[in-house]
């Protein structure tokens, strides 16, 4: 059976710690911001703030997008959805989103194209996808499968396949188990600004 095409940015698998908990912490989305985030993109902070990573301005990710919380300026009622629509003008409040934060989580991630036994340990970016589903809320991001390299500044480091029936190495859209490269949290120092 072929690996299925059916993206859905980074999910949560586990965690490399002794509690192998997943962690997220709320962080602030600055009031209109353009720009819609989903559930399972990278974000970084850029002057504070979360935004969704975009590989030709940031290079060290704060962690994965997790949904929002926010009072609606429309209707007055406290909101929580697993994306970010953009634009939006809080009147009361402020936006903060959820974000699995923590160096040590593991992911999965589909890759674009496919992935094989000798590319584990080895690191990647994501594609600069812009897109989610504005249905289900989730992320459209991939593993790029033809950045997959030695090179240290990459996002992501791929750790092994996700051991499910289904899944196979050598075909497209592997989905892989992945954890951040370039943490801000991490090695990689500051989000770029």
């Amino acid at each position: 059976m072929a690996n299925v095409d059916k993206a859905f940015g980074l999910r949560p698998l586990g965690n490399l710690s002794a509690t192998g908990a997943q962690k997220q912490y709320g962080y602030e989305i600055a009031d209109t911001q353009v720009g819609a985030i989903y559930q399972g993109d990278l974000v970084t902070l850029k002057d504070g703030y979360i935004v969704k990573l975009d590989n030709a301005t940031h290079t060290a990710a704060v962690g994965v997008f997790n949904g929002c919380f926010y009072i609606d300026p429309t209707t007055g009622k406290p909101t929580w959805k697993n994306y970010y629509p953009g634009s939006v003008n809080i009147t009361a409040g402020k936006i903060v989103a959820d974000v699995m934060d923590d160096p040590s989580q593991l992911f999965i991630i589909q890759c674009d194209e496919d992935a094989v036994q000798a590319d584990f340990g080895k690191n990647a970016d994501v594609t600069a996808s812009t897109t989610g589903s504005t249905v289900t809320g989730l992320s459209a991001m991939t593993l790029d499968s033809s950045d997959i390299g030695t090179a240290a500044a990459k996002n992501l480091k791929l750790i092994a396949k996700w051991d499910v029936p289904g899944n196979n190495l050598a075909e497209n859209y592997t989905v892989v188990v992945v954890k951040i490269n370039e943490h801000l949290y991490g090695s990689a120092g500051v989000a770029g600004q």
